[in-house]
């Protein structure tokens, strides 16, 4: 469970991090490769390796009405194309068993949803793609139990693995992240936090998920602090537009100087 072997992955270090970064979901033909150009720009400058991320489809959202895709197919193939135009690899979640297998032929890494982390056949599924798989931790799930959910994959022949916190539920309207975990579930693979959907504010009234965007600069380097192996960061231009998830991304244009940051907190460990 080497991150450095992730495909078409550049500049691992074991004193380096990985970064996940992208916006939450395609919305647009034109949109994921400019915002993968310049966080491409940031992360050569930087020397920091880094996976694409973008949803194809939201097949959780609260509402009915919320934003879901602009078509499976479609979506699919725009992320094949940013990550063989730049040479990047990419990542995006997957619900079923046959979404895994379908995903599989058009991005390097499958990502597992929170809420789908104890689906046994998907978890079977997507890691006989032999595809990396990324097993995002449930939010009622303790650090110990994830160790099943990496053991399903690895018992189905897969041994790349990530996995990525993104907070625990507190309350009925709040999410913490609990760094007395981080020991434990690096035992199990290489870890990731997510610096965003770990900031959010779920089960509003208006259908629509809150968040405190503020706190992901403080997030990210207690995280890396921490021992993470890697951030996961939702971002977008203008997340007051994005269609998804804009109350918890990052803007854009503070993404290299909180990346700046971490790496320094990172060279002192």
């Amino acid at each position: 469970m080497n991150i450095s072997e992730i495909p078409k992955l550049r500049h691992w270090s074991p004193d380096s991090f990985l970064l996940i970064a992208g916006p939450c979901a395609i919305e647009n033909e034109s949109m994921p490769l400019d915002i993968a150009e310049q966080i491409q720009e940031i992360i050569e400058e930087l020397m920091l390796p880094f996976v694409f991320k973008a949803s194809y489809k939201k097949a959780n959202r609260s509402r009915l009405d919320s934003f879901t895709g602009i078509g499976d197919e479609k979506a699919l193939e725009i992320l094949a194309n940013v990550g063989s135009t730049l040479k990047v690899p990419c990542i995006t979640d997957v619900h079923s068993p046959a979404e895994a297998v379908r995903a599989a032929e058009y991005v390097d890494v499958l990502q597992i949803p929170a809420f789908l982390c104890r689906q046994t056949e998907l978890l079977q599924a997507a890691a006989q793609t032999g595809k990396w798989i990324n097993i995002k931790k449930g939010q009622f799930l303790s650090p110990e139990s994830m160790g099943f959910a990496v053991q399903k994959i690895v018992d189905s022949g897969n041994e790349q693995i990530m996995i990525t916190e993104r907070g625990t539920t507190f309350g009925y309207q709040d999410l913490v992240v609990d760094f007395r975990g981080f020991p434990e579930m690096r035992t199990m693979a290489p870890l990731v936090l997510d610096c965003t959907h770990s900031l959010q504010k779920p089960n509003q009234t208006s259908g629509l998920t809150g968040g405190t965007p503020a706190l992901i600069e403080t997030l990210a380097k207690a995280g890396i602090a921490a021992g993470a192996d890697g951030v996961f960061i939702e971002t977008h231009p203008n997340p007051s537009l994005a269609l998804s998830d804009g109350a918890n991304m990052l803007p854009l244009a503070e993404l290299r100087p909180l990346m700046e940051k971490c790496m320094a907190i990172r060279a002192v460990l």
